[in-house]
């Protein structure tokens, strides 16, 4: 089997809108849960911002590997199929 080829433009398009939205689910969420909701947003120090890292590179990871990629790969066809 010959594998598929994906638009390099395609893949970094998913990174960046799977970051960002990781960034506002994951950190309003991690937020809500620790009390650092603010006004205009959240703010994420000390143990809570390392946490938020974690999930991030959680989210990421296990998606990939075992989900056969992140929401936005799969949305804009970003998955290398085999």
């Amino acid at each position: 089997m010959s594998e598929t080829y994906v638009a390099s433009w395609r893949i970094i398009l998913a990174f960046l809108l799977d970051f960002i939205t990781g960034f506002v689910v994951i950190g309003w969420l991690i937020a809500w849960a620790t009390g650092s909701l603010t006004e205009g947003g959240f703010s994420l120090n000390g143990g809570p911002a390392l946490l938020f890292f974690a999930l991030l590179i959680g989210y990421f990871v296990v998606f990939n590997r075992y989900l056969g990629g992140t929401i936005w790969k799969r949305i804009l066809g970003a998955v290398r199929r085999r």
